[in-house]
């Protein structure tokens, strides 16, 4: 039996979401756009779900949604502010109890697959 069955939670995953903005602390990453990669881990109360209702589910798209449009509003300067930005709206929705959000860019270092972080926030 899984810890997660336990304690009667779920996680709500979001893979490997890719775009393009504006991101980086060094001079050379000024004025451009460079593609991110975001993986979210939510931890949720295992609720009973109605199949009708999108309400009874944390809305991953709508979140998404708004991970998108805060994410290309200016320039972040560190991977770290970007994803302590993204566990702020994850939390927002008071059902997350858990977040591990991980921010990579692809483009950081030329010999590796990317660079970034991985944070794990929990609500109180």
């Amino acid at each position: 039996m899984s810890p997660s069955s336990v304690h009667g939670v779920r996680h709500i995953l979001v893979s490997d979401l890719e775009f393009a903005m504006q991101i980086g602390a060094y001079h050379h990453e000024k004025g451009r756009m460079q593609r991110v990669r975001i993986n979210l881990d939510l931890t949720v109360p295992d609720t009973p779900v109605d199949d009708h209702r999108l309400a009874s589910v944390l809305d991953y798209c709508a979140l998404v949604d708004r991970i998108r449009g805060h994410a290309v509003q200016g320039h972040v300067h560190l991977v770290e502010t970007l994803a302590e930005r993204i566990a702020a709206l994850c939390l927002e929705d008071e059902r997350v109890l858990h977040a591990r959000i991980r921010v990579e860019k692809l483009e950081a270092i030329e010999d590796a697959a990317a660079a970034g972080v991985e944070i794990e926030r929990r609500r109180g």
